[in-house]
């Protein structure tokens, strides 16, 4: 996770007005959406922060919005919540992810989650948290985060966790 390799000139930068949203497609209609009409202004609320994959011509590949949240402690699967207090708890959220449809089933979309996951890591130094939550738009995105080590949270079928102690196992 910690070494993410792109292809030469690609890079990761947190979205601005420049990058060409509109022309992003990646087959999932609420991704497309959320990223042309509300990522940049939720970003400029602090609400959460999008960053785009740009391959060497600056094309936008891909995009991953991050943000924080709380679950409940009774919400939790007893093996993550035994040792915690039982009350509201910090969560990183994978909010949205996308990968453009041209660029898919290339490992670029394991790469750009593990960038994400990398960047969980990171804020994880400053912002604590118990796992990283998400929330899957179809069985097909389901399948891909059960890959990596994504479990149904009970009660949820459509939402995911990865927890803390798994994330920095990941890392090494």
């Amino acid at each position: 996770m910690s070494g993410v390799r792109y292809p030469d000139g690609w890079r990761v930068e947190l979205l601005d007005k420049s990058h060409n949203r509109k022309s992003f497609r990646c087959g999932q209609a609420q991704a497309e959406s959320w990223l042309k009409k509300s990522a940049l202004q939720s970003q400029k609320k602090h609400l959460s922060s999008t960053k785009v994959l740009l391959d060497a011509d600056a094309h936008l590949v891909g995009y991953y919005t991050l943000a924080t949240s709380q679950v409940d402690f009774s919400d939790l699967p007893a093996e993550l919540a035994r040792s915690l207090p039982q009350r509201r708890l910090p969560v990183a959220v994978l909010a949205w992810f996308g990968v453009a449809s041209s660029f898919q089933r290339r490992g670029i979309g394991q790469r750009l989650l593990a960038t994400a996951l990398k960047d969980c890591l990171d804020a994880s130094q400053t912002f604590s948290f118990i796992a990283v939550i998400l929330d899957c738009v179809d069985e097909s995105s389901k399948q891909f985060y059960q890959r990596f080590d994504f479990a149904t949270l009970p009660g949820y079928p459509m939402r995911m966790y990865l927890p803390f102690i798994t994330l920095q196992q990941m890392a090494k």
